[in-house]
């Protein structure tokens, strides 16, 4: 029987995962190339980011509500298991916070951003990426909420004073994917003909959305083998927003 694990945490080792990996990877190499200092990293997820991040810092500390990660850590990085809102750092504690596909899953996001504020120096910078809600596919019930680029710019504002958006794009062989995706899904969500993806309770709808979507990678991995294994960090570009950009990836300077 081969083993699901959740499609919350992408896997570099599931080839099934390599569309969403790879653009997962991207945001981390981008990060790299611009902090410094202390960082603090808020989702560890399966713990891939460590080693392209923590080269860059002086000290890394890596937080996560699961210690589930899968990564060797380097002598100046930490891990610490913590769920948040509150993040338990004192005041001005970093000169970078890095977060990837966490924000979307915290119920006081509003909470959440005050508090990144608060353990950020003076002109420390808050790296975020989310996914942008006009190219999600079906609703997704480990969310709590999906942003637009107008939505997470308004929450950003609240707390800091300088704000740079940028879009997570795919070239013609991710747009391909995510085509062939769009198909697969739709024929699903033909047999939901009484909308309850979004009649029924999230965590109602968590474990079979779970499921089906591990199970529809896979089934894309079986139908586009070569396209899906084909697909690099390269493929994606941070640059500007279009309502086709996969994720939001904001600066926001304190």
């Amino acid at each position: 029987m081969v083993q699901l694990h959740t499609a919350e945490r992408v896997s570099r080792a599931d080839a099934s995962d390599n569309y969403v990996f790879q653009r997962s990877i991207l945001a981390y190499h981008h990060a790299a190339s611009l902090v410094s200092g202390d960082v603090l990293e808020i989702g560890t997820g399966m713990g891939y980011g460590i080693e392209v991040i923590a080269p860059s810092a002086k000290k890394y500390v890596t937080v996560d509500k699961s210690q589930a990660y899968d990564a060797t850590l380097p002598a100046n990085a930490t891990f610490q298991q913590m769920e948040v809102p509150p993040i338990g750092f004192a005041d001005e504690s970093f000169d970078y916070v890095i977060s990837f596909q966490v924000i979307e899953h915290i119920k006081h996001d509003k909470k959440f951003v005050k508090e990144v504020s608060r353990i950020l120096r003076k002109g420390g910078k808050f790296i975020v990426s989310t996914p942008n809600a006009p190219t999600s596919l079906t609703r997704n019930p480990w969310h709590i909420r999906e942003y637009t680029e107008l939505e997470f710019k308004d929450l950003l504002s609240n707390d800091f004073s300088h704000i740079e958006a940028f879009g997570v794009n795919g070239n013609e062989k991710v747009m391909q994917y995510y085509e062939q995706n769009r198909k697969s899904i739709e024929r699903i969500m033909r047999f939901d003909f009484l909308d309850l993806q979004h009649r029924l309770p999230r965590k109602v709808l968590q474990i079979p959305y779970d499921i089906m979507n591990r199970l529809n990678r896979r089934r894309l991995l079986k139908q586009n083998n070569e396209l899906t294994r084909s697909i690099e960090m390269s493929d994606y570009t941070i640059d500007k927003i279009t309502p086709q950009s996969f994720d939001l990836y904001f600066i926001a300077t304190k």
